[in-house]
Protein backbone atom coordinates (compact mmCIF):
# COMPACT_ATOMS: atom_id res chain seq x y z
CA UNK A 1 0.00 0.00 0.00
CA UNK A 2 2.58 2.61 0.89
CA UNK A 3 4.73 1.67 -2.59
CA UNK A 4 1.12 2.96 -4.11
CA UNK A 5 0.82 5.92 -2.95
CA UNK A 6 4.61 6.77 -2.80
CA UNK A 7 3.92 5.76 -6.80
CA UNK A 8 0.77 7.97 -6.93
CA UNK A 9 2.00 11.10 -4.95
CA UNK A 10 4.14 13.02 -8.00
CA UNK A 11 0.62 12.56 -9.79
CA UNK A 12 -1.32 13.77 -7.64
CA UNK A 13 0.79 16.52 -7.12
CA UNK A 14 0.83 17.83 -10.82
CA UNK A 15 -3.23 16.96 -10.86
CA UNK A 16 -3.63 19.52 -8.05
CA UNK A 17 -1.07 21.67 -9.73
CA UNK A 18 -2.84 21.75 -12.91
CA UNK A 19 -6.52 22.06 -11.42
CA UNK A 20 -5.24 25.14 -8.89
CA UNK A 21 -3.75 26.40 -12.51
CA UNK A 22 -7.12 26.33 -14.28
CA UNK A 23 -9.10 27.14 -11.14
CA UNK A 24 -10.91 23.56 -11.54
CA UNK A 25 -10.61 21.87 -8.69
CA UNK A 26 -14.11 20.96 -8.55
CA UNK A 27 -14.26 19.35 -12.22
CA UNK A 28 -11.17 17.64 -11.51
CA UNK A 29 -11.90 15.94 -8.11
CA UNK A 30 -14.85 14.78 -10.05
CA UNK A 31 -13.37 13.58 -13.15
CA UNK A 32 -10.22 11.90 -11.03
CA UNK A 33 -13.09 10.06 -8.77
CA UNK A 34 -14.77 8.44 -11.89
CA UNK A 35 -11.96 7.32 -13.56
CA UNK A 36 -10.77 5.87 -9.98
CA UNK A 37 -13.77 4.22 -9.80
CA UNK A 38 -13.60 2.46 -13.03
CA UNK A 39 -10.11 1.45 -11.83
CA UNK A 40 -10.68 0.32 -9.00
CA UNK A 41 -13.43 -2.27 -10.46
CA UNK A 42 -11.81 -5.67 -10.55
CA UNK A 43 -12.46 -7.02 -13.87
CA UNK A 44 -11.12 -3.17 -15.05
CA UNK A 45 -8.10 -3.65 -13.49
CA UNK A 46 -7.29 -6.74 -15.03
CA UNK A 47 -7.92 -5.41 -17.93
CA UNK A 48 -5.77 -2.39 -17.90
CA UNK A 49 -2.95 -4.97 -16.93
CA UNK A 50 -3.41 -6.70 -19.79
CA UNK A 51 -0.91 -5.63 -22.37
CA UNK A 52 -3.52 -6.12 -25.75
CA UNK A 53 -5.18 -3.28 -24.81
CA UNK A 54 -3.77 -0.06 -26.40
CA UNK A 55 -3.13 3.19 -24.79
CA UNK A 56 -5.98 5.33 -26.24
CA UNK A 57 -8.41 2.30 -25.53
CA UNK A 58 -7.01 2.27 -21.89
CA UNK A 59 -7.58 6.03 -21.39
CA UNK A 60 -11.31 5.66 -23.33
CA UNK A 61 -12.45 3.34 -20.88
CA UNK A 62 -11.08 5.79 -17.79
CA UNK A 63 -12.44 9.27 -19.43
CA UNK A 64 -15.43 10.91 -17.97
CA UNK A 65 -18.27 11.76 -20.87
CA UNK A 66 -17.16 15.38 -20.75
CA UNK A 67 -13.93 15.87 -19.86
CA UNK A 68 -11.68 18.73 -20.87
CA UNK A 69 -8.81 18.30 -22.75
CA UNK A 70 -5.69 19.16 -20.15
CA UNK A 71 -7.76 15.63 -18.02
CA UNK A 72 -7.41 13.41 -21.19
CA UNK A 73 -3.71 14.49 -21.37
CA UNK A 74 -2.81 13.57 -17.58
CA UNK A 75 -4.65 10.27 -18.86
CA UNK A 76 -2.47 9.86 -21.81
CA UNK A 77 0.45 10.49 -19.62
CA UNK A 78 -0.89 7.97 -16.61
CA UNK A 79 -0.84 5.27 -19.39
CA UNK A 80 2.17 5.91 -20.68
CA UNK A 81 3.84 5.48 -17.79
CA UNK A 82 1.76 2.94 -16.95
CA UNK A 83 0.73 4.10 -14.15
CA UNK A 84 -3.13 3.66 -14.37
CA UNK A 85 -3.99 1.40 -12.10
CA UNK A 86 -2.35 4.23 -9.31
CA UNK A 87 -5.93 6.08 -10.08
CA UNK A 88 -7.57 5.08 -6.74
CA UNK A 89 -4.37 6.38 -5.36
CA UNK A 90 -3.86 9.44 -6.97
CA UNK A 91 -7.87 10.56 -6.58
CA UNK A 92 -7.70 10.19 -2.63
CA UNK A 93 -4.19 12.10 -2.89
CA UNK A 94 -5.46 14.78 -5.01
CA UNK A 95 -8.16 15.14 -2.74
CA UNK A 96 -5.79 15.77 0.38
CA UNK A 97 -4.36 18.00 -1.31
CA UNK A 98 -7.82 19.91 -2.53
CA UNK A 99 -9.11 19.76 1.35
CA UNK A 100 -6.13 21.37 2.60
CA UNK A 101 -5.99 24.14 0.24
CA UNK A 102 -9.13 24.99 1.12
CA UNK A 103 -8.89 25.04 4.54
CA UNK A 104 -11.53 22.17 4.87
CA UNK A 105 -11.35 19.12 7.33
CA UNK A 106 -13.34 15.76 6.08
CA UNK A 107 -14.62 13.59 8.63
CA UNK A 108 -16.31 10.33 9.15
CA UNK A 109 -18.62 10.34 11.55
CA UNK A 110 -19.19 6.14 12.64
CA UNK A 111 -22.18 5.99 15.02
CA UNK A 112 -24.35 2.79 16.50
CA UNK A 113 -27.47 4.46 15.37
CA UNK A 114 -28.08 6.59 12.52
CA UNK A 115 -27.58 10.73 14.00
CA UNK A 116 -30.55 13.19 13.92
CA UNK A 117 -29.74 15.97 11.83
CA UNK A 118 -29.45 18.04 15.06
CA UNK A 119 -26.60 15.46 16.22
CA UNK A 120 -24.36 15.99 13.34
CA UNK A 121 -24.69 19.64 13.30
CA UNK A 122 -23.74 19.79 17.09
CA UNK A 123 -21.09 17.41 15.79
CA UNK A 124 -19.67 19.63 13.00
CA UNK A 125 -20.20 22.72 15.09
CA UNK A 126 -17.64 20.45 17.87
CA UNK A 127 -15.35 19.35 14.84
CA UNK A 128 -15.27 23.25 13.04
CA UNK A 129 -14.37 25.06 16.44
CA UNK A 130 -11.60 22.41 17.22
CA UNK A 131 -9.81 22.66 14.38
CA UNK A 132 -10.73 25.98 13.03
CA UNK A 133 -11.95 25.35 9.81
CA UNK A 134 -14.96 24.36 7.84
CA UNK A 135 -15.56 20.42 8.11
CA UNK A 136 -17.60 18.18 5.55
CA UNK A 137 -18.43 15.16 7.46
CA UNK A 138 -20.01 12.05 6.41
CA UNK A 139 -21.37 9.43 8.19
CA UNK A 140 -21.54 5.63 8.19
CA UNK A 141 -23.55 2.90 10.99
CA UNK A 142 -21.76 0.27 12.98
CA UNK A 143 -24.09 -1.23 15.10
CA UNK A 144 -21.47 -3.13 16.83
CA UNK A 145 -19.85 -0.06 18.79
CA UNK A 146 -22.90 -0.28 21.15
CA UNK A 147 -23.38 3.16 21.40
CA UNK A 148 -21.78 6.24 21.02
CA UNK A 149 -19.70 7.49 17.99
CA UNK A 150 -16.25 7.34 16.34
CA UNK A 151 -15.01 10.50 14.79
CA UNK A 152 -11.91 9.77 12.38
CA UNK A 153 -10.75 13.32 10.98
CA UNK A 154 -7.43 12.60 9.10
CA UNK A 155 -4.62 12.59 12.23
CA UNK A 156 -7.12 12.66 14.76
CA UNK A 157 -9.56 9.79 15.89
CA UNK A 158 -12.01 11.08 18.58
CA UNK A 159 -13.69 6.62 20.09
CA UNK A 160 -16.15 8.44 22.06
CA UNK A 161 -18.28 4.38 21.44
CA UNK A 162 -19.00 2.34 24.37
CA UNK A 163 -17.07 -0.35 22.42
CA UNK A 164 -14.32 1.80 22.59
CA UNK A 165 -14.75 2.99 26.83
CA UNK A 166 -15.22 -0.91 27.72
CA UNK A 167 -11.92 -2.16 25.63
CA UNK A 168 -10.15 0.70 27.56
CA UNK A 169 -11.54 -0.24 30.99
CA UNK A 170 -10.65 -4.04 30.02
CA UNK A 171 -7.12 -2.97 29.39
CA UNK A 172 -7.19 -0.94 32.74
CA UNK A 173 -7.97 -3.74 34.24
CA UNK A 174 -5.87 -6.35 33.24
CA UNK A 175 -2.69 -4.02 33.93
Amino acid sequence: MSQALTLARPYARAAFAIARDEGKFAPWSDALAFSARVAADPRVSALLSNPQLSRGDAVALLSPEATSETYGRFLNLLADARRLQQLPEISGLYEQLRAEAEHVVKATVTSAAELSGDELEKIKAALRKRFGCDVEVSTAVDASLIGGAVIDAGDVVIDGSLKGKLSRLQTALAH
